[in-house]
C-alpha cells in the first residue's frame, strides 16, 4: 500500500489520479470549477499539482498566482498547488508543434508525480494540447452551462428538441481518447458531465435540458453530476484567488472581510455536492 506524505493513501499503484476539465466551448466554468477541485483536495490533506493548458488565455494561472499572492501578503496560511503553465508551441509544422507539445505536458507530468492528484484546465476549442490532455485523464470533468446551444457540443438534437440524434463533436472527440487509452493499456476514464448555471426556477427548458443529458449519457458513457449555479461570489473571490472553501473555515480563523450570506452557504454546498460525487475526497479515497 502507498501514502502520500501527507499520510494518505494514494491512488492505486502509487502515481497521481489525473482529473481534466474539458469543453471545447470557453464560458463554461472550467477554470472555477479547476480551482475550487484544487481549493477541496488540498483542504483534505491531498499533494495536487495543477497544470494550465490554455496558458494564453491563462485564467486558471491567474487563479493560483492570485492565491499566492494573497497568501503573501495577507500572511495567512493557504494550501497551494505545485502549478504549470503550458504554452502552445511556436514550430513551424503542426507536426513539430504537436511533438513538442507533447513533450512539454509530459514533462511537467512528470515534475508532479509525487503528487496525489493532478488537476488540468484545457482550452475552450479543440487543440493538440487538449486532446493530448484528454488522455491522461482519470476522471474528465465537463463543464455544461445550461443551454441548448452548449448541449449541442454533446449531442446533435433534433428539431423539436425532445431527441439526441447522434453524438457531436466533442464527444466523438473524447470517445477518440478512450480509444487511444484503451491501446495503451490505460484504466477508463470516468467522464462526468456537471450543469453550470442551473435555473433557481423549474422551467420546462431545465426539464428538457436534464432528460436529453440522461438519454446522451447512457448512449456515449458518462456521469451526470450537479454543478454550479451562476453566483456573483465565484467571479468575487477570483481577484484574491479564493474559494468558498477559504471562507470561515473554524480551523483557519482568517479574516477575509467577506460578509458572510446565505448565499454562500448554497454556493460552497454546491462546491462539496461534486466533489462527493466525483468520490474523490479523503475519506472516500481511503
Amino acid at each position: 500500500m502507498t501514502f502520500s506524505k501527507a499520510g494518505h493513501q494514494k491512488i492505486p499503484g502509487g502515481r497521481p489520479h489525473v482529473i481534466v476539465l474539458g469543453n471545447e466551448k470557453g464560458g463554461s466554468g472550467k477554470s472555477t470549477t479547476a480551482m475550487h477541485l484544487v481549493v477541496a483536495l488540498l483542504h483534505d490533506g491531498y499533494d495536487v499539482g495543477s497544470i494550465d493548458c490554455d496558458a494564453r488565455q491563462g485564467s486558471f494561472t491567474r487563479y493560483v498566482e492570485n492565491r499566492k499572492t494573497t497568501a503573501a501578503e495577507m500572511l495567512i496560511p493557504l494550501p497551494l498547488s505545485r502549478h504549470i503553465a503550458i504554452h502552445r508551441s511556436n514550430a513551424d509544422s503542426a507536426v513539430s508543434a504537436r511533438d513538442d507539445e507533447a513533450r512539454r505536458l509530459t514533462e511537467a507530468l512528470d515534475q508532479l508525480k509525487d503528487c496525489d492528484f493532478i488537476v488540468i484546465d484545457t482550452p475552450g476549442s479543440d487543440t493538440s494540447l487538449s486532446r493530448l490532455a484528454h488522455t491522461f485523464a482519470d476522471t474528465l470533468i465537463t463543464p455544461l452551462n445550461d443551454s441548448f446551444l452548449d448541449l449541442d457540443l454533446l449531442g446533435r438534437i433534433d428539431h423539436g428538441g425532445a431527441k439526441i440524434l447522434k453524438p457531436s463533436i466533442y464527444s466523438e472527440m473524447v470517445w477518440e481518447q478512450r480509444k487511444q487509452r484503451a491501446i495503451k493499456g490505460g484504466r477508463p476514464i470516468d467522464w462526468i458531465v456537471m450543469r453550470n448555471r442551473l435555473s433557481s426556477l423549474d422551467a420546462k427548458n431545465k426539464r428538457d435540458i436534464g432528460k436529453l443529458l440522461e438519454q446522451l449519457a447512457k448512449r456515449i458513457g458518462f456521469r451526470l453530476a450537479p454543478g454550479f449555479t451562476e453566483r456573483v461570489i465565484f467571479r468575487e473571490l477570483f481577484p484574491r484567488g479564493l474559494t468558498l472553501l477559504d471562507i470561515n473555515r473554524r480551523d483557519a480563523k482568517l479574516d477575509l472581510g467577506i460578509a458572510w450570506r446565505m448565499s454562500h452557504v448554497a454556493a460552497r454546498q454546491e462546491v462539496r455536492e461534486l466533489v462527493d460525487v466525483l468520490g474523490l475526497s479523503r475519506t472516500q479515497a481511503a
